[in-house]
């Protein structure tokens, strides 16, 4: 990187809004801009975004970013992508119209699909290869649907007139004019179609899943050359230096890159990785054997839980229920209700994901009385997302991995009654990143690790902050209890 490039640009596309930061040579964020866009629901069950929404509010969101810095881009030493995960897209290869709305990780429409492979004993034989289950969650099963969905697609993916991509390569394709077909090998393991062991795709699973390999990207390590930016978009060619799927960039973030450490991120959704360094854990407790990141070709693994409505419970509460105005007013009105209330929420709206994977679960509040108040409504939310956390730590626990302490980012993390809840509810610290957005802070200093800015992996340590530390206050008994309750609760909805 020479002396006028000095500034790396982080770009964060994620399920309600995309987002960029502007980061100087230490790492500190310089300018953030972020633009919300619109969720399609055409069926129950389904999710879809439009994806000229999803490329018009990342490049809106890139180039407000540059604007507030006041810098050019030129002076950008390199951009690093990162992304909401399992999202699926398929566009023409020639000229790159998208033939669907993107198909979005929340999506359920492949339950039936993901019941009929496994009726045919095939999900041991997924779950070996890829450490994944078969869940609507996954891409493969998106993809399948579209080719035999969309008119004409099997046809024109045959003849090898389309691509398929993650978020992640559908902006690559955009940012470079169609010039670079490449994902990263986190995305790529998030697909069913990677086999985790090669990090290469597998062609006993796309035959299973009837995917042409035509269609699929390169996989790349999270650090590589994924070519330039068209000088249109930014006023500049900026090499594109890194891509991470979200999660595995919030745990580079967290500067979770030892053994046995473990972050949960609370956006829209809550997962929960633990590194797990150069081993793959098979787990036995339905949770994910996942690919962490990969540089210079060597790769490290994370066990992973991912919860599929946390902050996007509040969300629910401020649009649908009309409860709040903002979201940061649920720790206000949350902040008188003990544990004795009555109320407790499953927020099954999209079915449950880790340990149940039930896609058919629906949700539920049980417990009101006639004193339920919009307060109670608020806590059994924000609780609900504790309650969640706590399964995932269980589970872990269940596959040998202890879990010492949780390392915290996300939206939800500025509120800090819902951290002590959290604390209380998995009986773990929770340890506050002093910077909320680690997804971003993490693509980021994966770009300046390509770029040269930063020497080594282990640099991330001495750039990652704790703000505060929230320690249990509750005793185990009364956590047993409260737990007991919760997985009553769950039991209701399956």
């Amino acid at each position: 990187m020479s002396k006028q490039q000095k500034y790396l640009l982080a770009i964060d596309q994620g399920t309600t809004s995309s987002r960029a930061v502007i980061y100087n040579e230490k790492l500190q964020p310089l300018a953030q801009q972020g633009k919300e866009f619109k969720q399609h629901f055409p069926n129950n069950g389904w999710v879809e975004h439009d994806p000229e929404d999803i490329w018009e509010t990342t490049l809106h969101s890139c180039r407000e970013a540059i604007k507030e810095a006041e810098i050019e881009a030129s002076a950008l030493g390199g951009i690093g992508i990162t992304n909401q995960r399992e999202t699926t897209l398929l566009w023409d290869r020639k000229n790159g119209e998208v033939l669907h709305k993107a198909i979005v990780w929340q999506d359920r429409r492949t339950a039936d699909y993901c019941q009929q492979l496994k009726d045919k004993d095939l999900e041991p034989f997924f779950q070996k290869r890829t450490g994944l289950l078969l869940d609507p969650y996954f891409s493969g099963t998106k993809l399948a649907w579209l080719l035999d969905n969309v008119e004409g697609a099997r046809e024109r993916a045959e003849d090898g007139e389309l691509c398929f991509g993650t978020v992640d390569s559908y902006l690559l394709w955009r940012f470079t004019k169609g010039k670079v077909h490449a994902t990263d090998a986190s995305n790529a393991s998030r697909t069913l179609m990677m086999n985790l062991e090669t990090r290469e795709w597998d062609g006993e699973l796309l035959e299973k899943l009837n995917i042409p390999a035509s269609l699929l990207p390169e996989i790349r390590d999270n650090t590589s050359d994924f070519g330039y930016t068209d000088k249109e978009w930014l006023g500049a060619e900026v090499p594109i230096c890194a891509m991470v799927g979200d999660q595995q960039g919030a745990l580079i973030g967290q500067a979770c890159i030892e053994a046995g450490m473990l972050k949960s991120t609370y956006g829209t959704g809550c997962f929960a990785l633990l590194n797990t360094g150069q081993d793959i854990i098979r787990s036995d407790n339905r949770l994910l054997s996942t690919l962490a990141y990969q540089l210079d070709g060597e790769a490290y693994y994370a066990l992973e839980g991912s919860i599929f409505m946390a902050g996007a419970i509040i969300q629910w509460l401020r649009d649908s229920l009309g409860m709040l105005e903002e979201a940061a007013e649920s720790e206000a009105l949350a902040e008188d209700i003990g544990y004795e209330q009555s109320e407790i929420m499953v927020p099954a709206f999209t079915g449950l994901g880790a340990p149940y994977w039930d896609p058919d679960a629906r949700a539920a509040i049980l417990g009101m009385t006639r004193d339920t108040s919009r307060e109670h409504l608020a806590a059994a939310a924000l609780r609900s997302v504790a309650y969640q956390s706590l399964d995932l730590v269980h589970a872990m626990h269940n596959d040998g991995q202890k879990v010492e302490a949780l390392r915290v980012d996300g939206g939800m993390t500025e509120n800090d009654w819902f951290l002590q809840a959290l604390a209380d509810i998995t009986g773990c610290p929770i340890e506050r990143a002093a910077i909320s957005e680690a997804t971003s802070f993490g693509a980021a200093f994966l770009a300046g690790l390509q770029s040269g800015m930063f020497k080594k992996l282990s640099d991330i340590s001495e750039l990652h902050k704790v703000d505060k530390t929230f320690k249990p206050e509750i005793s185990s008994e009364q956590r047993d209890k409260l737990r007991s309750v919760w997985l009553a609760a769950i039991d209701k909805v399956r």
